[in-house]
């Protein structure tokens, strides 16, 4: 203890005596610990912290899959057999959640409601704060409508009511009653704040309808392996019998938390590598540091092994001081990941999951402190390692001269920039890939206009009768009647899919010819797409008049929805291009006729009365997919989440608080969400602006620290070889001579890792072939680009010191000798 309190104190004092070379070792590695402390929060918040919930890896996700392996969400019978057949879970439990309107609280709200049938909370083990789970008697059909509400949002809209007996809702159209109250940290699925009874909803006796997700909990003996072999087993057995009739051919199971964090998982690994490449950039800027005060002290080194020292007694002194560096760097970086996690958050909203389960806490505590651990251990024995290899008695005798003075003495320094540079290129590389992709996918045209446009969504309940769907209708005619009338408003209209919003629905729809009698039963109907070819796949999206004129989608053939399309009228389609020419090349798609029923029930037939332009509805990365518009005063059905379009020749920001009024005096139980339509395309693209905006800011400082090391290791070398350049000068070595022979012992090592780093650039870009769009992930213009930028940085950084090297004055230099 002693020893170490004395190499302690020694290490302090050496590093007081050295501020600078402290201060920038300091900022330097606390620089890459805090950004490698930031990503990993966030990497341990969305991956790794385990799910709030009782033995949280019993519990897994199911799918239906089919014979290709493709997922789907459950149908009732087929859900209904892996309940009762399974021999490996423990319970299983039916749930879907959905934007609706909730009034009856203190003010009307926007919420998200979660249906889930009678096992959901068993298989989670979830316990109400207050109150109770529904009854058997509210989990059947037809039974009085009860809700259990998370507990944020009992304080903030219900008073902290204690009395749930007093507390009713509308959810919808649906009166409930608050039974019961549960914790503010559970809020599963999709941030729910209440939920209902699935079997409220009617049990579909088809099995094809995927309509349902799954969640189920593992029997404590039963591997994760073992109990998809047993649920795929009873997916082939339904297979077996069901034949064509049935997709499901197994059942997929992934752990729950894998299948929340699976869209995010990739984006978060590619940003940990490249904190992980900043990091080793940033160590060996400090290693080259490190290295050069250890040659400086080789004559203190001699002067120790002189008097007995033993190599690892110096080694162990190296090891404190490096400790001693590493560890106040990482307090240092600890406090920097604090501000780095809030601007991690506040860069993306809606990727990563909500803030609270992402925060500096205790692992990632322990994550630091190992990860300074490590860095401190490695950059000790590494240095003690370079300074003990030589015999320092001979080198006291020697007086220490030639050990620093020649260039092979660097060569070690010049290794580091090597790696440095490699790695800084492979950086820019994937930072050039991410920002060309970015152009090229905001180039790409979306097939409608976003500019003076304002989004108006609302949360409507669903007309279960005649006279509700009428009722519908009459709302929205009446909105976008009193929206048009506003001043600087051109058109408006409506859908219940707005592009790049949240993604329309697909379906199979059917082609029929005039005079064919259509089935009556829904058993008629399977039937019926099982036995057809003429069928295709599409969206459906409900939209009427002044849609596509706000939006800018083009006619191409026929006409638009207009005051003809009455509920009394033939059911009239619009079809997108790409739709026309799959099904009809070369032929007039107008006057044709679509059964599209199974989408919203209404089995009748539609006709095509018009073409418009493809649209790119579910991603700008994505090619345009057939779609079928229909009209809402025809198919109110599908309008429980419908978005109104106002075109604007102002502002749209200024129609805000009128758009906002006029939904208040129409319904005030149904609040609105208004944005613009700018804010939406921007929204769509947040994932890979964020990957981007990372990506950039780490390329940029490791290519700061890259040529940072570049003029560290030539400015020492040209500082310890002064006398070797003023012998050259004086024997008759021009300057330009000095100068080339610096720059090109400079370039030497910058050359080698542009090569290294173009060959790691090529392995990189192969695991980024994701993220890339609209190029080849081995772009040779950004290869190209990001080389010779980096070679030129790199000269400037060599040129500096070799211009240095020309002033040597001979006599100055030979002075001493």
């Amino acid at each position: 203890m002693n020893t170490f309190l004395q190499d302690l104190r020694h290490a302090l004092r050496t590093l007081a005596r050295k501020p600078a070379f402290a201060a920038i070792s300091i900022l330097t590695l606390g620089l890459g610990i805090g950004a490698a402390t930031a990503i990993f929060s966030v990497v341990y918040g969305v991956l790794l912290r385990p799910l709030p919930y009782d033995h949280p890896d019993q519990i897994v996700r199911l799918w239906e899959a089919d014979s290709t392996g493709h997922r789907m969400n459950f149908a009732d019978p087929n859900f209904e057999d892996v309940r009762d057949q399974n021999h490996s879970l423990q319970g299983i439990a039916q749930y879907y959640s959905t934007l609706e309107s909730v009034y009856g609280g203190q003010q009307p709200t926007r919420a998200m409601v979660a249906h889930v049938s009678h096992d959901f909370f068993s298989v989670l083990r979830v316990q109400p704060l207050l109150g109770r789970f529904f009854s058997p008697e509210e989990q059947r059909f037809g039974a009085a409508p009860a809700a259990l509400v998370r507990y944020g949002y009992w304080q903030q809209y219900l008073g902290g009511n204690r009395d749930l007996s007093s507390l009713r809702l509308t959810v919808g159209n649906h009166p409930v009653n608050v039974v019961g109250i549960l914790p503010a940290d559970f809020n599963f699925p999709d941030s729910s704040e209440l939920w209902i009874p699935r079997e409220l909803n009617e049990r579909l006796p088809s099995r094809t309808a995927h309509n349902w997700r799954v969640i189920a909990r593992l029997s404590n003996d039963m591997s994760l392996a073992q109990a998809t072999a047993d649920l795929s087993s009873i997916g082939a057995r339904i297979k077996q019998q069901f034949g064509s009739d049935v997709q499901i051919a197994r059942v997929a199971a992934i752990p729950l938390q894998t299948a929340m964090t699976g869209a995010v998982r990739p984006v978060l690994f590619l940003l940990l590598g490249a904190v992980a490449f900043l990091l080793l950039i940033a160590c060996a800027n400090v290693a080259n540091l490190m290295l050069a005060q250890a040659s400086a002290r080789h004559r203190e080194l001699a002067i120790r092994a002189a008097l007995g020292a033993a190599r690892s007694r110096i080694a162990r002194q190296f090891l404190t001081e490096a400790v001693v560096l590493v560890l106040i760097a990482g307090a240092v970086g600890v406090l920097a990941s604090l501000w780095g996690v809030r601007l991690l958050l506040a860069l993306n909203v809606q990727s990563l999951p909500p803030s609270e389960s992402i925060s500096v806490q205790s692992p990632v505590l322990a994550f630091a402190l190992l990860l300074s651990l490590g860095i401190a251990v490695a950059l000790g024995l590494f240095c003690a390692f370079r300074a003990t290899r030589s015999d320092l008695q001979s080198a006291l005798l020697e007086g220490g001269q030639r050990q620093a003075g020649s260039a092979r003495g660097n060569r070690v320094g010049r290794l580091i920039v090597c790696a440095q540079l490699a790695a800084a290129l492979i950086l820019l590389v994937g930072a050039g890939l991410l920002a060309r992709s970015l152009l090229r996918v905001l180039s790409t045209d979306p097939g409608f206009h976003t500019e003076h446009v304002l989004t108006l969504n609302l949360a409507l309940p669903f007309p279960e009768t005649p006279a509700a769907e009428s009722q519908r209708v009459a709302f929205l005619d009446n909105l976008l009647v009193r929206l048009r009338a506003l001043p600087s408003v051109q058109n408006a209209g409506g859908t219940s899919d707005l592009p790049l919003a949240e993604g329309p629905s697909d379906g199979t729809y059917i082609l029929f010819h005039p005079g064919e009698v259509l089935p009556q039963s829904p058993q008629e109907f399977e039937a019926l797409f099982r036995q057809r070819e003429d069928t295709g796949s599409a969206y459906y999206t409900v939209a009427g008049e002044g849609y596509f004129e706000s939006l800018g989608i083009p006619l191409i053939r026929g006409r638009l929805f207009d005051q003809r399309d009455t509920s009394d009228a033939p059911h009239a389609a619009l079809i997108s291009d790409s739709l026309a020419r799959e099904k009809w090349p070369g032929q007039d798609p107008l006057g044709r006729l679509i059964e599209f029923g199974n989408m919203d029930g209404d089995t009748r037939l539609l006709t095509v009365v018009g073409v418009v332009g493809d649209v790119r509805a579910n991603s700008l990365e994505r090619p345009p997919y057939p779609t079928i518009y229909v009209n809402y005063r025809q198919r109110p059905r599908k309008t429980g989440d419908f978005t109104v379009v106002i075109r604007t020749a102002a502002d749209p920001v200024s129609l805000l608080g009128p758009a906002q009024d006029i939904v208040r005096q129409l319904d005030p139980t149904v609040p609105p969400r208004l944005s613009t339509f700018t804010q939406v395309f921007s929204a769509s693209l947040e994932s890979r602006r964020f990957t981007l905006t990372l990506m950039a800011v780490f390329s940029c400082i490791a290519l700061v620290l890259a040529m940072a090391g570049v003029y560290g290791v030539i400015s020492y070398s040209v500082a310890r070889r002064t006398r070797e350049f003023g012998v050259r000068m004086a024997v008759g070595a021009a300057a330009g001579d000095v100068f080339r022979l610096v720059l090109r012992e400079g370039m030497a090592p910058v050359l080698a890792g542009v090569l290294l780093g173009v060959a790691g650039g090529f392995i990189l870009a192969r695991a980024m072939q994701s993220f890339v769009f609209g190029i080849s992930s081995a772009d040779p213009f950004t290869f190209a680009v990001v080389a010779f930028g980096l070679l030129l940085v790199a000269l400037l950084a060599c040129y500096v010191p070799a211009r240095r090297a020309t002033r040597v004055d001979p006599l100055v230099a030979l002075r001493y000798e």
